[in-house]
């Protein structure tokens, strides 16, 4: 098994650069891969804030990534959960975080758009400090 870097993830999706693309492809098809939930975060980050990819492509993109029978996560229920969160309208940093606590009662932020999205897809546990005493 390997581990690969956002970058390789970045060129297969994005094909911006047609012969790393290609061997990124190659990369993904030949191996048993490794991709931690940093490098699926950071790729997130990168196509939708340099390329411009909008949240439906990129999320279609990841889950068709980690459907793949040769790719290996850490955490893949804590990845399915904020790919989740982020179809109901959560940013996917957010939702990758929120999904991570899963065993907390709370999820404390100063982020009020973080709060209505949150009230707006009937997550509860999300909330602003002055809640907690």
């Amino acid at each position: 098994m390997i581990a690969i870097d956002t970058n390789i993830l970045v060129r297969v999706l994005a094909k911006d650069d047609r012969k790393q693309a290609e061997t990124a492809a190659k990369i993904l098809r030949s191996n048993d891969v490794f991709i931690s939930k940093t490098v699926i975060l950071e790729t997130e980050w990168v196509l939708r804030y340099v390329y411009k990819f909008e949240t439906g492509e990129i999320l279609g993109a990841l889950k068709k990534l980690l459907g793949l029978s040769n790719i290996f996560t850490e955490d893949f229920h804590i990845l399915a959960e904020a790919i989740s969160l982020s179809e109901k309208g959560l940013d996917f940093a957010d939702a990758l975080h929120l999904a991570s606590g899963t065993s907390a009662d709370k999820f404390i932020t100063f982020d009020k758009s973080l709060v209505g999205k949150a009230r707006k897809s009937n997550i509860d546990k999300v909330m602003l400090p002055k809640h907690i005493t």
